[in-house]
């Protein structure tokens, strides 16, 4: 080999050095274990992306108001969705987006300006903070309460007391808004959960009194109460002491799932769709970054009736949702099986009682959030935080720690005075919005299972065994942001082109 040529052949490996190329053979995400009757996303857009127009239809589906969508579909989101159904890139469409928070946060805050750009009073509340209460929509009026809550029979301008002695005449559990059948063998929404199911009636209405108890400390909020053997209660925490003094258990879980971004069925079988973002966590012995999916957190309470007369027997739930309220709710559809399911912790007697006043008050903050800021989009799902924030703010007061990922909450809206409480709660939570990696125990923290043999999500379950045993010996490393690799590379290249230079320089001279 000539001299030049050599030289030329030292420049491309120190360039690829420098550029952080590598030679490495691509992950190839596996395709087992999977639960029974269950398949991967990718497996049904195999089938289904040459059929016309489905792809459009399902993107739409997944985004069916152009509000609001499954972790968050903004127009970025969605984009990318697309090219890889459409490039047929089905290996990355099973770990969709695969982004880190750092790069998921601006595609939200693009949508934040936009709205806002519509609306000045929405931009200034979300650069200055303003309190809430300062817009004109008045708590009393039902109509715009109802956008944020649902209250069933109740209304805010109306005292009442409501009996719980007698059985709930609500409906009972229906699929009708809930299951849509989309064509080509593809179902969207859960059936019943034969448990919890035949439960809706009163479980309905213990979501619809327990969120009307809420709002009585809502400003200009009439006064609903409930009467259960002969106790009163006008607060949530209070309804829970009566049921208590009634003969009735009543246990509070914290529950968390792995969230199932599509509720899709196709052919009959379960479509595995969860939404995956990037620790920043490296994986021992591989060049990859530990990719988790998110999960959804949640409190349940699971209410029975005394063994020895009637009484109630209901399951009720609360999260901040994607579709904007933060509320109790029912809890009646069959999850799918690979979302799992655990109890990080479990309040029985006083300990209830205070998880459930605490989300009295939290149910009462963000309504007037709402109230202040009715114009946020995705009804305020992400700027005001995500299922984990209010949840991960009780554990923290209930246990000393939290142990959920991500936060999103901007923590500076939440300075009304009225809700102290709630928002030195939130406040206290280390946020996903800064671009800091989150702990390994947030991450471990949010897993449905403790038992990683147990998932069934192709690939997960060994990736999280070796990185929690680096945990467990501190050898855990991090891997660097997109910005900083961008950087890293440009540094390296900027360096490459100036020892170019010198080089020509000097065999120039030389000649």
């Amino acid at each position: 080999m000539r001299t030049g040529t050599r030289s030329r052949y030292a420049y491309v490996v120190l360039l690829l050095a420098l550029l952080g190329c590598r030679g490495d053979a691509p992950y190839v995400v596996p395709d087992a274990p999977m639960p029974p009757n269950t398949v991967l996303l990718a497996q049904m857009m195999r089938e289904l992306s040459a059929t016309p127009g489905f792809t459009e239809a399902l993107l739409a589906q997944l985004n069916r108001d152009g509000k609001q969508g499954p972790a968050l579909l903004t127009p970025a989101l969605l984009n990318r969705l697309r090219e890889l159904i459409l490039g047929k890139d089905w290996q990355h469409l099973d770990r969709f987006p695969g982004w880190t928070m750092t790069g998921i946060n601006p595609t939200v805050r693009v949508v934040s300006k936009a709205v806002s750009k519509n609306n000045p009073a929405t931009e200034t509340a979300l650069h200055a903070g303003a309190p809430s209460g300062t817009v004109s929509t008045a708590p009393t009026q039902p109509g715009h309460a109802r956008e944020y809550i649902d209250l069933g029979p109740y209304t805010l301008d109306k005292s009442e007391t409501v009996s719980l002695d007698h059985p709930s005449t609500l409906p009972g559990f229906t699929a009708d808004g809930i299951v849509s059948d989309l064509g080509s063998g593809v179902v969207r929404g859960d059936g019943p959960n034969p448990t919890l199911a035949p439960m809706h009636a009163e479980s309905q209405r213990m979501a619809d009194v327990l969120n009307r108890l809420s709002l009585n400390a809502l400003e200009n909020s009439a006064t609903v109460t409930a009467q259960i053997g002969g106790n009163s209660a006008t607060t949530p925490q209070a309804l829970i002491e009566a049921l208590t003094a009634t003969g009735h258990t009543v246990l509070v879980y914290d529950s968390r799932y792995f969230a199932n971004f599509g509720h899709f069925h196709f052919k009959g079988d379960d479509v595995m769709m969860p939404f995956w973002i990037d620790s920043q966590i490296g994986i021992p012995g591989t060049k990859r970054s530990l990719l988790v999916p998110v999960s959804h957190a949640e409190y349940e309470w699971q209410i029975r009736a005394p063994k020895d007369r009637p009484g109630i027997n209901a399951n009720v739930s609360y999260y901040f949702g994607i579709d904007g309220k933060a509320e109790f709710r029912t809890m009646d559809t069959l999850d799918q099986a690979w979302v799992l399911g655990r109890h990080a912790h479990e309040y029985r007697d006083a300990n209830a009682i205070e998880v459930t006043r605490l989300t009295g008050l939290m149910v009462v903050a963000y309504m007037r959030q709402h109230l202040a800021r009715p114009d946020l989009p995705f009804g305020g799902y992400y700027t005001l935080g995500v299922c984990q924030d209010g949840v991960a703010a009780i554990e923290r007061k209930m246990t000393g720690h939290d142990t959920l990922f991500p936060n999103t909450a901007d923590d500076s809206l939440f300075n009304d005075p009225r809700d102290g409480e709630i928002n030195a709660l939130l406040q206290a939570l280390p946020t996903d919005r800064n671009g800091v990696p989150p702990s390994p125990e947030r991450i471990f923290g949010s897993l449905p299972t403790a038992n990683f043999d147990a998932i069934t999500i192709p690939g997960l379950a060994g990736d999280l065994v070796t990185v929690h045993d680096a945990w467990q010996d501190g050898s855990l490393e991090r891997t660097p942001s997109w910005i900083r690799k961008m950087t890293l590379r440009l540094i390296g290249a900027t360096g490459l082109v100036s020892l170019l230079g010198i080089l020509l320089f000097r065999r120039r001279r030389a000649e």
